[in-house]
């Protein structure tokens, strides 16, 4: 359907390096051009490098094409192995049957396939792919293959290809030997905004395409700035544009298209975000310095006794607090109601606060007379958070975009404003609304729920009945 859609022969964004469809940009021919020369040479060792994406296959298999009358190649991408099955790739590539050949027996079969290529008047040429994979073992390996060479010539030219970490490999210390032995390190670097353009239009017409102008120029700018001039980027942005478009019954691709189509391709806000839970401090018990020194002083026999005494002196205690408070309650009825409601408290939470000071003076029952106030205070202090969350998630509601409304809409239907501070809460509730001018309909808001209007606000709001129009008029 896509491709009737827009007239074309074929997928022009295709994921499968096909050679027909490589742009040889500036870039692309200069690393074409030291490939070849480094092998016309007899350099050894040559290593392309570039980032992921970059068509380093695609450019790999032109060299190939361009080599198939001139010398015998090998191709090899399968680089997780050991040394013994990189040997058996190689000669499979070849066509040499390795069924019993132990290591030995494997290089002995490559020498001879070397020789006969030489004395045929033909190089050899192995391009390894992927090549960052590959364990130093193996790399060493491989520059052992180096040495099949006569006294005027190697007999294998091999080429290293793969994404940056392949620098990082060959820039080991103990890769030092390889390292001396790669004579040129070719480079691809990213398209540039221009190149970018004439990228999609090479793709495009090789897919029949008669006009490429439907992708306009502030898409194919967007799709140069986002992509950051990696084909493989560019080709999937383009891919889903069309795809898009085409179910959107729309010729022409512009910039809404494309920021639909980041936004459909980002992962961010589908990642698992791991939300710790605060840890809740641990109070401590303030002990009087009296029972620390009575808990140091150990008797022979166990210590048994000074943890009597500090027993005993909490019980007193307690049974102290208990009498003062129904010392208290017989007061209570002279008391206001405020003062009142702290004699209902329960009981062990006082008895638990103010231990230290009846022990210090226990003869005295006047000392031991704790203070009300503090009890409702510890009451409040210690709400459970999970009761605090609860209330905060109770007052936040969801709200389903309906065609052609916009958050400054749903803003002044649900909160009857619209400003910094409520873009700053909605921002802080919708973590995935990266832009706050465009939502698409039916995607869900999460706002705060409106409180309700008081009597006086009611009326106040029904004498300003100008507030409406000035609020709508902000941008």
């Amino acid at each position: 359907m896509l491709l009737d859609y827009y007239k074309l022969a074929e997928q022009p964004f295709g994921v499968t390096p096909d050679s027909r469809f490589l742009y040889l940009g500036p870039k692309h021919r200069e690393a074409l051009a030291s490939l070849v020369y480094g092998t016309e040479s007899n350099r050894g060792f040559l290593a392309l490098i570039a980032k992921p994406g970059m068509g380093k296959t695609s450019l790999l298999y032109h060299y190939l094409s361009y080599l198939r009358d001139k010398a015998r190649t090998a191709f090899v991408f399968r680089t997780d192995c050991d040394s013994r099955e990189f040997i058996r790739h190689l000669l499979l590539d070849l066509g040499i049957d390795v069924a019993g050949m132990d290591l030995p027996a494997m290089h002995d079969a490559l020498n001879r396939l070397l020789t006969e290529e030489m004395q045929a008047g033909r190089r050899f040429v192995l391009v390894i792919d992927e090549a960052q994979n590959l364990d130093e073992k193996v790399l060493e390996s491989i520059r052992l293959l180096s040495n099949f060479e006569t006294p005027w010539t190697k007999l294998m030219q091999i080429v290293l290809a793969g994404q940056p970490q392949l620098a990082d490999r060959l820039a080991s210390p103990s890769m030092a030997q390889l390292r001396q032995r790669v004579s040129m390190v070719i480079r691809i670097e990213p398209f540039t905004p221009d190149e970018v353009n004439a990228y999609i239009d090479h793709r495009l017409w090789i897919a029949g395409c008669e006009k490429p102008a439907f992708l306009t120029v502030g898409a194919r700018k967007l799709i140069a700035d986002h992509s950051e001039g990696i084909p493989r980027n560019i080709n999937n942005l383009c891919f889903n544009a069309m795809s898009l478009a085409c179910a959107l019954q729309r010729k022409t691709i512009d910039r809404d298209i494309i920021r639909d189509v980041i936004a459909d391709l980002d992962l961010e806000p589908l990642r698992e975000k791991n939300i710790v839970a605060p840890k809740r401090e641990k109070k401590s018990v303030r002990v009087p310095p009296m029972l620390l020194a009575a808990a140091k002083k150990q008797s022979p026999s166990g210590g048994w006794i000074p943890k009597l005494a500090i027993t005993s002196a909490l019980l007193l205690a307690a049974g102290g607090l208990v009498v003062n408070l129904n010392h208290g309650a017989g007061r209570s009825s002279a008391l206001p109601d405020a003062v009142g409601t702290v004699s209902a408290a329960p009981p062990p939470v006082p008895a638990l606060q103010p231990a230290p000071a009846p022990v210090a003076v226990l003869p005295s029952a006047p000392a031991l007379d704790p203070a009300p106030a503090p009890v409702v205070v510890s009451e409040v202090s210690l709400m459970p958070a999970q009761e605090a969350r609860a209330t905060v998630r109770q007052a936040t509601e969801d709200v389903r975009v309906a065609p052609g409304q916009t958050l400054y809409q749903i803003s002044l239907n649900k909160l009857g404003k619209y400003d910094g501070k409520v873009l700053e809460q909605l921002r802080g509730l919708n973590p995935s609304l990266n832009n706050p001018d465009r939502i698409r309909t039916g995607q869900k808001i999460r706002i705060p729920a409106a409180a309700p209007l008081s009597t006086d606000g009611q009326h106040a709001g029904q004498q300003a009945p100008n507030a409406a129009p000035t609020e709508a008029g902000k941008p």
